[in-house]
């Protein structure tokens, strides 16, 4: 990946909706050139997909918790079941298996604290092999870009 890629994938993190014509302007390039890097890049997986980003609060997913689950049973079956629990649940955006404790870390978005608890009661608390969990609530969002800053 050259910086002529990288410089590329700058700007569709920015503006995923750039045209071929302007994105290709933006990195000096033509558009023939450009679209056929872009789509090298999608095709090697480095991009991913195109997203558009929304207001958490205006599709009622604006209260976010950041949830720390330790595990009781660490057997390969409790791990899966637990794991594909968790997949199941829109309103876990993220989850992640760690090395040490916490056991998992997840992210999870509704609409408020009353939305939190009833879906604590009604679905985290039914997981398989959890002994512990720990809740912190969003204060305030200091940063929150989108992706991963490219490095040249």
């Amino acid at each position: 990946m050259d910086k002529t890629d990288r410089a590329i994938l700058a700007h569709l993190m920015a503006n995923g909706r750039l045209a071929n014509t302007e994105l290709a302007d933006l990195v000096g390039l033509s558009p023939s050139p450009c679209l056929r890097r872009v789509r090298m890049l999608e095709a090697e997986g480095v991009i991913t997909g195109y997203h558009a980003a929304v207001d958490p609060t205006a599709i009622g997913r604006g209260f976010h918790v950041l949830l720390h689950v330790e595990m009781a049973v660490q057997d390969r079956a409790t791990i899966e079941a637990f794991e594909a629990g968790v997949a199941r649940l829109d309103e876990v955006t993220h989850c992640l298996r760690m090395f040490g404790q916490p056991d998992y870390l997840l992210w999870i978005a509704v609409a408020d604290l009353d939305a939190y608890e009833r879906f604590y009661m009604a679905e985290l608390t039914g997981l398989p092999g959890v002994a512990r969990t720990n809740s912190q609530f969003t204060m305030k969002t200091v940063k929150g870009a989108p992706g991963l800053p490219v490095i040249s």
